[in-house]
C-alpha cells in the first residue's frame, strides 16, 4: 500500500510538472506575470511575494491581491492565491520602507483528487540600488484516499538596478533546502533558479527576458513586453520556450484597484486564462 501510494505520488508529480509546469514549483503569481510569459523575476508589485520575494522591498503601501487561473480549461489545474504585503517602519514617497516589507500568501492548486496547498511568509528589504528577500513555505500535497504530505521549503531572492530606473537584474532560488516529499525514489520539491533582466527605456515601456532552470529539467527561456498605452490601460505580451506557450493580456487601473487579465495558448493543450485583482489600502 505504501509503495503504491509513493509510486502514484511520483507519477502524478512527474506528469504535473512536465505537462502543466505547476507541480509544487514556484509557478505563476498574478495575471500581470502570466501575460509577460511569467518573466517576472524583476517585478516589484504585491505579487513579488510569489514571483521574487526581493521585490517586496519596494512595496510602499499595504496591498492585497487575489489571483485565479484556469489552465487548459481543466478544473484539475485550477490555481487560486491570496496575497498581502505591508511595509514596516517609516514610509516616504521617494524612499522604500525603512524596515522592509512583510508579505503573506495562501495558495491552492488542483482539485479534490489531487491538490497542493501552501502558506508562504516572506520579507523583502531594499537598501540603495539592491533589494534582498527571503521566504518560507509550508507546502502540503494531498491525494484523495491516499493521504497527504507536508514539507517546508525556503527561498531567497535578490534584485539590483544596474542602471538606475533603466536596467534591473533579478534572481530567485526556490526551495534551496531541497525539501523531500517522499523517501521513494527520493521524491523532492523542485529546486528552481530564475534569473533575468528588465530594460525600461521609458516610464511606459518594459522589456523582460528571463531563464528558469529546474535542476531536473531543461532551461525555460521567457520574454515579455509591457506598454502603458493610457494612464489606466496597459498592454502586455510574452512567451515561454519550454512549454511552447504564447501569452497576452491587459491591465486596468481604477482608483486604488488594479485589474489584470491574461490568456495563454499552448499548441498541444490549448487555452489558459488568468485574472488578478489587487488593492492598495492607502491612496498615494
Amino acid at each position: 500500500m505504501l509503495n503504491g501510494y509513493l509510486s502514484l505520488v511520483s507519477l502524478f508529480l512527474s506528469v504535473t510538472i512536465s505537462i502543466a509546469s505547476a507541480g509544487n514549483g514556484p509557478g505563476v503569481r498574478g495575471a500581470r506575470a502570466a501575460a509577460l510569459g511569467n518573466a517576472s523575476v524583476t517585478i516589484t508589485d504585491v505579487w513579488a511575494v510569489g514571483n521574487n520575494v526581493a521585490g517586496l522591498g519596494q512595496v510602499s503601501q499595504t496591498s492585497f491581491g487575489f489571483y485565479a487561473e484556469n489552465r487548459y480549461l481543466s478544473s484539475a489545474f485550477n490555481n487560486v492565491a491570496l496575497v498581502v504585503a505591508t511595509p514596516m517602519g517609516a514610509v516616504h514617497t521617494e524612499k522604500p520602507p525603512s524596515r522592509g516589507v512583510i508579505g503573506f500568501e495562501a495558495q491552492r492548486f488542483g482539485n479534490n483528487l489531487y491538490a497542493e496547498q501552501r502558506l508562504g511568509l516572506g520579507y523583502g528589504y531594499r537598501g540603495g540600488q539592491i533589494s534582498v528577500g527571503g521566504r518560507v513555505d509550508v507546502l502540503q500535497v494531498s491525494i484523495q484516499g491516499l493521504g497527504s504530505k507536508r514539507v517546508v521549503a525556503a527561498s531567497l531572492g535578490g534584485q539590483a538596478e544596474l542602471i538606475p530606473d533603466r536596467l534591473i537584474f533579478g534572481g530567485y532560488l526556490y526551495n534551496l533546502n531541497q525539501a523531500r516529499l517522499a523517501a521513494y525514489e527520493d521524491e523532492r520539491v523542485p529546486t528552481v533558479l530564475k534569473a533575468g533582466l528588465s530594460y525600461r527605456p521609458t516610464s511606459k515601456l518594459m522589456l523582460n527576458v528571463e531563464t528558469e532552470k529546474d535542476v531536473e529539467q531543461d532551461a525555460d527561456f521567457k520574454a515579455g513586453i509591457e506598454y502603458q498605452l493610457l494612464e489606466a490601460l496597459t498592454l502586455r505580451a510574452g512567451f515561454a520556450s519550454l512549454v511552447e506557450q504564447a501569452t497576452a493580456g491587459v491591465g486596468f487601473k481604477a482608483g486604488r484597484f488594479q485589474i489584470d487579465y491574461a490568456a495563454a495558448w499552448q499548441s498541444a493543450l490549448g487555452l489558459s486564462q488568468h485574472v488578478g485583482v489587487s488593492l492598495q489600502w492607502a491612496k498615494k
